[in-house]
Order: C-alpha cells, then sequence, then structure tokens
C-alpha cells in the first residue's frame, strides 16, 4: 500500500511502488516492472476533464520518443476510471503508455500537492491570468483558458467529469525522472517555480531532454 508524503519527493529519494491498471492493455504496470531495465519518465496527471491534462499528455507523448535514445521509458497515468479513459483514447489513440489511479494514491505517495482551497487560494486563482500552450490570443483567467481550450477541442464534459473535476480541485500534477534502480533523479511540480502563472504549463521536448541528461546522465 502507498502511504501519503507531506512534501513533494526529491532527487536522491526512493521512488515509492504503484501497481496500476493500464489504458492499452488488460494489465497492470508496476514501478518494479522498469527497476533495472530502465529509466522511466512518470507523469501524474488529473482527470481527462483538464484540458491542461489532456495537452500534456500528447506533450508528453512527443517527448517520450527523444527520451528512449537515452534509455528512458514514459509512463502517463490519468486520475479517471479506467472505462473512461479507454473510451476517451479509443477516439484519440495514442503511443504513450497509459495508466489509471482514479484515487490519486499516486499522486498522494509522490507528494504531488492539493492545497486547501482557502479564501487566499481562490481569490489569487481568480486574478493569475494564463495562456499555458500559447493558443490563445493573450493570456485569461484560468476558467476562461480551460473553457477556450475545451472549446478549441470539441470537447463536452460529462457528468462523471463533472464529479471528478470537483473532487480533483486543487490538485496539481507532477513529472518524475526515476532512473532505474527506482531513486528519483528530477522532479516537476506544478505552480512550483512560476507560482499560479505555472498553472497548466508543461515542460518542453527539448528542456525534458536537457533535464534527463543532466539528471539521468550526469
Amino acid at each position: 500500500m502507498t502511504q501519503a508524503s507531506q512534501r513533494p519527493l526529491q532527487p536522491g529519494d526512493v521512488a515509492p511502488d504503484f501497481t496500476l491498471s493500464t489504458v492499452q492493455a488488460d494489465c497492470t504496470v508496476s514501478l518494479s516492472d522498469y527497476r533495472g531495465r530502465s529509466g522511466l519518465f512518470l507523469g501524474l496527471f488529473r482527470g481527462l476533464y483538464c484540458p491542461f491534462c489532456r495537452r500534456a499528455i500528447a506533450q508528453m507523448a512527443a517527448s517520450s520518443e527523444k527520451l528512449k535514445p537515452l534509455g528512458i521509458e514514459s509512463l502517463a497515468v490519468v486520475a479517471t476510471e479506467l472505462d473512461n479513459a479507454r473510451l476517451y483514447y479509443k477516439f484519440r489513440p495514442t503511443r504513450l503508455p497509459l495508466a489509471v489511479d482514479p484515487g490519486l494514491t499516486t499522486h498522494r505517495s509522490y507528494g504531488v500537492p492539493r492545497p486547501d482551497p482557502t479564501p487566499e487560494l481562490l481569490q489569487a486563482v481568480e486574478a493569475v491570468r494564463i495562456n499555458p500552450t500559447g493558443e490563445l490570443p493573450q493570456p485569461v483567467t484560468v476558467q476562461e483558458a480551460a473553457d477556450a481550450l475545451a472549446r478549441l477541442d470539441g470537447y463536452q464534459k460529462t457528468e462523471r467529469d463533472k464529479r471528478e473535476e470537483e473532487w480533483q480541485f486543487t490538485q496539481l500534477k507532477g513529472q518524475f525522472f526515476i532512473d532505474r534502480g527506482g531513486v528519483i533523479r528530477w522532479v516537476n511540480i506544478e505552480c512550483a517555480r512560476e507560482g499560479l502563472a505555472g498553472l497548466g504549463k508543461f515542460p518542453t521536448p527539448e528542456e525534458l531532454v536537457a533535464a534527463a541528461q543532466a539528471a539521468m546522465l550526469g
């Protein structure tokens, strides 16, 4: 059983194991599957209701091909039910290995923050302006950005999406490079560097390759 971490895990920490259902096949995937075989780029995301996460997963898929020559496999973990993820990716297939964690257990064990929705935080979120993917004409509020990207996708939230969004409210996303010995070598937590202005952002393939070379091969 995984245990919640009180802080995001850091380089040098031992990565907690996990066992999750996979989207593309009727099996499970564990961190131990990679130990001694390859490094792992692990991405932990909110549910598919989140347009920033849908885009980040697509970016991660593109990055995964650039990481393979460095001996690093990739795995994206989405916080939704298995049938929901399979339905979505049936129509938007990806070569990126995917797993689901509807209970956010992996997010908690790796310490990906879920801040308390205090009045001060909510006020700050309303005040910030973002354009995380560069697709919008100008920075707008978080809600306006999410709505605009959903319209670009033609994505309409289901009742399940709405329940997941309400339950996962304030959950951030995180990415980790884990070496073949199971030790974390690099961490990227949403908003950790830029504050709320970093909401929805995801590292570019070039940034990830550079980070991997420094963290895994340096």
